[in-house]
């Protein structure tokens, strides 16, 4: 498991914000010069004094190391050759399978516990792992039907699936021998659209543990495309360089229109999400066609994405949360959302909360969809304008 190293064998870095790669602050590595992996990696710039990223590993027992590390020289190999090099430009190339269009808010939906009924709402996001059976391998619904029954949800609902979980269950998806089956079986579903494995790209490991992560994440996307499965890619990155990377893969794709993106762990903390954002749109800038973006969490950061792609939308996860911690969305009368106890009785279903909060959220975002729209078109007029007054004509 990429961030399984057992804890009883690693000294700890004491900061890992150091280790936060900057080449416009920070020089690069010394050890970096002579590495063979420089031009896939871009080298190591951060605060901290590292002669190369593989001081990054801390184990005392490199046996016992579980990270793609070159201090276990056998175990290196065996996950190099696992996914047949570090290049993403080397994975198949995939069937032009676009998406259907989506709305700017999905609720991600996790079961129906302390429900009856089912949910009102024309499109829902499920857990990947939730619909597969990770000890047999097989999904656990033949039809939709049943997969609406077992999730609380119409069975005409659209379905996207999400692929963001923890290293523990990703890591036994991707042991699974039938995975090609297995994808075909959720293909009969009739999915909306698919996201891979979102494999962890962590700050303080050496930096080959990140481009396995990467190319894992390709090789996943490649799979479900493959399947016939409209999957969206997803990127994952810890430098400037590794998004340079997804920009050069994607903009070489055409069939890669929909990326998607997590902020609700490692990313999303701190001033971190502001970087992040930034290589993003980057990213849409150097691709140079229009990207759809799909995001779990980062709320706060919408506004700067939306402008960088053409279409943003969120996989929410408040709605279903927060139902269950029995609290109610509400606006205050300044259009503030705020969320209010809300007590049931006991053994009072939550369907009618749970449809609550969905469309109250899903109202907000509209109306921030909306007010973007407006500011955006607002500008435009302004420059529109302001050249008309400076040239005394017409643009």
């Amino acid at each position: 498991m990429t961030a399984g190293i057992l804890s009883s064998v690693v000294r700890p870095i004491r900061n890992p914000q150091a280790l936060w790669d900057d080449p416009v602050t920070a020089s690069g590595s010394l050890g970096c010069r002579r590495c063979v992996d420089e031009l896939i990696c871009g080298g190591a710039h951060m605060d901290a004094s590292f002669f190369n990223c593989g001081d990054y590993c801390r184990c005392t027992d490199k046996e016992a190391c579980d990270l793609v590390c070159r201090g276990n020289p056998a175990r290196y190999v065996e996950r190099w050759r696992e996914v047949s090099g570090f290049d993403l430009m080397a994975a198949p190339d995939v069937p032009v399978l676009a998406p259907a269009p989506l709305p700017s808010m999905v609720p991600l939906i996790e079961h129906r516990s302390a429900r009856e009924g089912a949910l009102n709402f024309p499109i829902v996001a499920l857990p990947l792992y939730s619909l597969i059976d990770l000890d047999t391998g097989r999904s656990r619904f033949a039809d939709r039907e049943t997969l609406g029954h077992r999730f609380g949800i119409a069975p005409s609902a659209r379905l996207i699936v999400s692929g963001v979980g923890r290293d523990r269950k990703i890591e036994r998806y991707c042991a699974l021998p039938n995975r090609p089956a297995l994808l075909d079986a959720l293909h009969a579903l009739d999915i909306t659209l698919i996201t891979p494995p979102n494999f962890s790209v962590l700050t303080g490991v050496p930096r080959s543990d990140n481009l396995h992560a990467m190319k894992r994440i390709m090789l996943a996307f490649c799979e479900m495309a493959q399947a016939g499965l409209p999957a969206a890619l997803h990127v994952n990155a810890r430098t400037e360089r590794d998004y340079a990377r997804w920009a050069e893969v994607i903009a070489a794709r055409s069939g890669i229109d929909c990326i998607t993106c997590e902020f609700a762990t490692g990313a999303g903390r701190g001033r971190r999400i502001e970087w992040h954002v930034a290589q993003l749109q980057e990213l849409a800038a150097t691709v140079g066609r229009p990207l759809r973006l799909v995001m779990r969490g980062g709320m706060r950061v919408l506004e700067p994405l939306r402008e960088a792609f053409a279409s943003v939308t969120m996989i929410d996860t408040d709605a279903f949360a927060r139902t269950r911690a029995r609290k109610q969305a509400c606006f205050t009368e300044a259009g503030k959302l705020v969320w209010r106890n809300h007590p049931t009785g006991k053994d009072e279903p939550l369907d009618a909360l749970l449809q609550h909060n969905v469309a109250t959220l899903y109202s907000h975002q509209v109306y921030l969809a909306r007010l973007h729209s407006d500011r955006r078109l607002a500008r435009s007029a302004a420059a529109l304008d302001a050249a008309d007054h400076g040239d005394r004509q017409a643009v």
